[in-house]
C-alpha cells in the first residue's frame, strides 16, 4: 500500500513539479531504508519527461548533499516533516509566483514587503535559488534584475546566511541545471562573481564550497570559472556589472560623481523633494551607503551645511528612503576612514562623534551597531592639535622635497623638528608623500620612491600607509583616473626596494573592505607587475631610477649614492686628481644630494688634518666651477655642525677643528657670514 501511495504522489507531480518535495520517507513509515532509494531512482528516471519546460531540476532540494545538512535533525531542524514539507511546499509555490511578478512589474519594493509579510525567512534561501534559477533560462534584462533585487534585499529582507545557502543549493544543482540550461556554467558563475563584487557574497565562499564538491562537478567548474574568468580578470568589477547591461548601464564612478551632484545642488538650493526624487532617480538602493558617507565628509568640510545634510539623511531615512542597514554602512565607512579624514580635517574624531550622538538622538542612528571611535592602542588616533601640526610640517617637508631632493634633510627632519617617533606619524608621512607624487610628474614619483626607500621605516608602517591608500583610493579615483596604475607601481616598488615583502600584499588584500573595487584592483595590478618577466628592472626604470630623470645611476637609494660618494673622496684623497673627482660628482646625477659631498668632505677634513688642503681645493673647485651651490655647501656644513658630538668621541677637539673650518669656508666664500651654529646644539647623525 505504502508503494502504490508514493507512485500515486509521483503521478500527480508531473502536474505540479513543486508538489515534488512533498515525496518523502516519514520516520514512522515501516518501509525499509532499499524502498526509499528505489523511490529515489524511479524518481530521477521522470527526471526529464516529468518537468515542465519552464522548470529545472535544479530547483529540486536534496538536503542530503548540503554540507550543513544534519542527518539527525533532517528537515533543517523541523522535528515534525510532515509539517516541514507542507510549509515548504507552500512557501515554494508563493515564491514562484513573487518572482514571476518581479519580472513582470520590475518592482523590487513589491518584492521585500510580500516576502516580509510571507515570513518563514528560514526558507528564503528558497527564494534565492528560485530567482536566479529561473533568471538563467531568461534574458539578460531578467538577469540583470535579479542580480539588483539580491542586492537590494540584502540584509535588509534576506539575511546573509540564507543568502549564502542560497547560492549553496544552486551551485550544488549546477549538473541539474546545465541538463535544461546549456550555458548553465557560465550564468551561474557570472551570478556568484557578481554577488562577489556586490558585496553580498562573502570571497571566501569560492574555496569552501570547492572544498566539499565532487571534483568533475559542474559546480566545481561554476565556482573556478568565476574566479579565473570573472574575479580575476582586469577591471574585473566593471565587468561584472556591465555583464547583463548594469542599472541603465551606470558603473560605480558614475554613481558616485550623480551622487556628489545631488548633494551640491541640495546644499545649494535646499530642496528635499528634489534631492529624495534624484536618490530614487538613482535606482541603487543597496549603494545608498554611498550617499551616507559623502553627505558626512561633505558636512565635516562645510560647517555651514551641515544642518541641512544630517536633516537630509534624517528625513530619507524616516521615510524609508534609505534603509538602515544602509545607514550603519555609511556611518562604519567613515568611522574605518577616520585617520584619513584626519589629514585633511582635523577635528573629524570629534565632528563624527558628534553626528553620531545626533543621529543616536534622534533616532535614525543605531550607534550600538557601530564600530568604537575609541582610541584603545595609543597610536590609532592623533589628538587634533598634534595632527594639524604634523600636516602643516609634513606639506611643507615634502614639497621642499620635491624641490630640492634632499632626502637626508628629510630624514632629519623626522627625526627632529617632526619628532615622527610613532607608528601613526610614520604612516601618515608616507601616505601624504605618495598622495602628493601621484599629483605631480615623474621625476617627484622616483623621488618619493627614494625616500621611502631611504627613510627605513618599519615595513608595518609603510603597509599601514598603502592601506590607508587602498581604502581612499574610491575617492581618489574621482579625481585621478589613473590613480589604479600609479598606487599600484609604488606598492610594486615597495616590493622591489624591500621595504615590504611580497606577502604583505596579500596582506593588504586580506584588509581591503569589500566595498573598495578600486582597491582590489590596485592590489591585483600590482601582483601582476611584480610576476612579470624582468619585473624588478622594469619596475626600477619606470619613471626614470635615480630619483631624478636626467640620472646616470638608475635607481639608486639615498644609501647606495653615500657609498658612491665615499668611494670617490677615498680615491681623490689617496691622490687622485680633483678633475676626475669633479667628474664622479657630476655623474652622480643628483645635484640635490651634494651636500653630502661637502659633509663628508669637511668630516674627512677634520678627522685627517694632514691631507686637509687636498679636500679643501676639492671643495673649491666645486664651487667656483658651479658644481656644487652656496645653498648645498650650507647644508652641508650645517649637517656636520649638527653631528659634531658624535665626531667627538673619536677626535675630541672636533669643535675646535669645526670653527676653523667655518671660518676659512667664510673667507674662501663658501658660506655665508651669517652662517653659525652653537656648541652643544648638534644631535645625532650618521655618516
Amino acid at each position: 500500500m505504502e508503494s502504490k501511495k508514493q507512485q500515486q504522489q509521483l503521478v500527480d507531480s508531473k502536474t505540479d513539479p513543486l508538489s515534488i518535495s512533498q515525496l518523502n520517507i516519514s520516520s514512522s513509515s515501516p518501509s525499509p531504508l532499499p524502498q526509499a532509494n528505489t523511490a529515489e531512482e524511479l524518481l530521477k528516471s521522470h527526471r526529464h519527461s516529468d518537468l515542465p519546460s519552464n522548470e529545472t531540476w535544479g530547483d529540486l532540494d536534496d538536503d542530503s548533499t548540503d554540507p550543513n545538512y544534519d542527518p539527525i535533525e533532517g528537515n533543517n531542524g523541523h522535528s515534525d516533516p510532515t509539517t516541514f514539507d507542507a510549509d515548504l511546499c507552500e512557501y515554494k509555490k508563493k515564491a514562484t509566483i513573487i518572482v514571476e511578478e518581479y519580472f513582470s512589474t520590475n518592482d523590487a519594493a513589491s518584492v521585500a514587503n510580500e516576502l516580509k509579510e510571507l515570513g518563514m525567512a528560514e526558507y528564503r534561501y528558497y527564494f534565492v535559488k528560485k530567482l536566479v534559477s529561473m533568471a538563467m533560462d531568461r534574458h539578460d534584462k531578467e538577469k540583470e534584475m535579479a542580480a539588483f533585487l539580491l542586492s537590494t534585499l540584502y540584509a535588509d529582507v534576506i539575511d546573509p546566511q540564507e543568502l549564502y545557502r542560497g547560492f549553496n543549493k544552486l551551485v550544488t544543482s549546477a549538473d541539474d541545471l546545465s541538463v535544461d540550461i546549456p550555458d548553465a556554467v557560465d550564468v551561474l558563475a557570472v551570478f556568484v562573481a557578481r554577488a562577489i563584487v556586490d558585496d553580498i557574497l562573502p570571497p571566501a565562499f569560492l574555496k569552501k564550497q570547492m572544498k566539499v564538491l565532487p571534483e568533475g562537478s559542474k559546480g566545481a567548474e561554476v565556482l573556478r570559472k568565476a574566479e579565473k574568468s570573472y574575479l580575476a580578470a582586469p577591471l574585473h568589477a566593471e565587468v561584472v556589472e556591465k555583464r547583463w547591461g548594469g542599472a541603465d548601464n551606470w558603473t560605480a564612478e558614475d554613481v558616485k560623481g550623480r551622487i556628489n551632484e545631488l548633494l551640491k545642488e541640495y546644499v545649494m538650493s535646499g530642496d528635499k523633494k528634489e534631492a529624495f526624487r534624484c536618490i530614487k532617480a538613482l535606482k541603487v538602493p543597496f549603494f545608498h551607503h554611498e550617499i551616507v558617507k559623502r553627505a558626512l565628509i561633505m558636512a565635516m568640510e562645510r560647517r555651514k551645511a551641515q544642518g541641512k545634510l544630517l536633516e537630509l539623511l534624517r528625513e530619507a531615512t524616516e521615510v524609508g528612503l534609505i534603509n538602515s542597514t544602509q545607514v550603519t554602512k555609511g556611518f562604519s565607512r567613515i568611522i574605518d576612514l577616520i585617520e584619513d579624514l584626519s589629514l585633511d580635517i582635523p577635528e573629524a574624531r570629534s565632528v563624527l562623534q558628534c553626528f553620531i550622538s545626533k543621529g543616536a538622538s534622534e533616532g535614525w542612528l543605531c550607534a550600538s551597531s557601530l564600530k568604537t571611535l575609541d582610541d584603545d592602542s595609543g597610536e590609532k588616533l592623533l589628538e587634533n592639535s598634534k595632527a594639524c601640526e604634523f600636516k602643516d610640517k609634513v606639506k611643507s617637508t615634502v614639497r621642499e622635497y620635491f624641490m630640492s631632493g634632499d632626502a637626508l634633510e628629510v630624514v632629519h627632519c623626522l627625526e627632529t623638528e617632526l619628532g615622527a617617533c610613532s607608528s601613526q606619524l610614520r604612516a601618515m608621512f608616507v601616505k601624504y608623500l605618495i598622495t602628493l607624487a601621484m599629483d605631480r610628474k615623474k621625476r617627484e614619483k622616483e623621488m618619493a620612491c627614494v625616500l621611502v626607500s631611504s627613510l627605513g621605516f618599519p615595513a608595518k608602517d609603510v603597509r599601514k600607509a598603502f592601506s590607508m591608500l587602498i581604502e581612499s583610493a574610491d575617492d581618489t579615483a574621482l579625481d585621478n583616473p589613473v590613480v589604479v596604475e600609479d598606487l599600484a607601481m609604488f606598492l610594486a616598488r615597495a616590493v622591489v626596494d624591500e621595504v615590504l615583502a611580497p606577502r604583505d600584499l596579500d596582506e593588504l588584500l586580506s584588509q581591503t573592505p569589500g566595498w573598495s573595487s578600486v582597491g582590489e584592483k590596485v592590489i591585483q595590478t600590482a601582483k601582476t607587475l611584480l610576476k612579470a618577466r624582468l619585473s624588478g628592472e622594469r619596475i626600477l626604470r619606470c619613471w626614470g631610477g635615480g630619483g631624478v630623470v636626467e640620472t646616470n645611476s638608475p635607481g639608486c637609494t639615498a644609501s647606495e649614492v653615500k657609498v658612491k660618494i665615499q668611494v670617490l673622496l677615498d680615491e681623490y684623497v689617496s691622490g687622485g686628481e680633483v678633475g676626475e673627482a669633479c667628474r664622479c660628482v657630476k655623474e652622480l646625477g643628483m645635484p640635490f644630494f651634494h651636500h653630502e659631498v661637502v659633509k663628508k668632505s669637511v668630516v674627512r677634513i677634520i678627522e685627517e688634518q694632514e691631507k686637509k688642503e687636498r679636500v679643501w681645493e676639492l671643495l673649491r673647485v666645486c664651487f667656483e666651477s658651479g658644481l656644487v651651490t652656496i645653498y648645498q655647501m650650507t647644508k652641508g656644513f650645517k649637517r656636520v655642525g649638527e653631528a659634531v658630538e658624535d665626531l667627538c668621541l673619536d677626535v675630541p677637539d672636533a669643535w675646535d677643528k669645526f670653527k676653523s673650518c667655518v671660518e676659512r669656508a667664510k673667507v674662501e666664500g663658501f658660506l655665508d657670514e651669517s652662517f653659525a651654529i652653537e656648541e652643544g646644539s648638534s644631535s645625532s647623525a650618521a655618516f
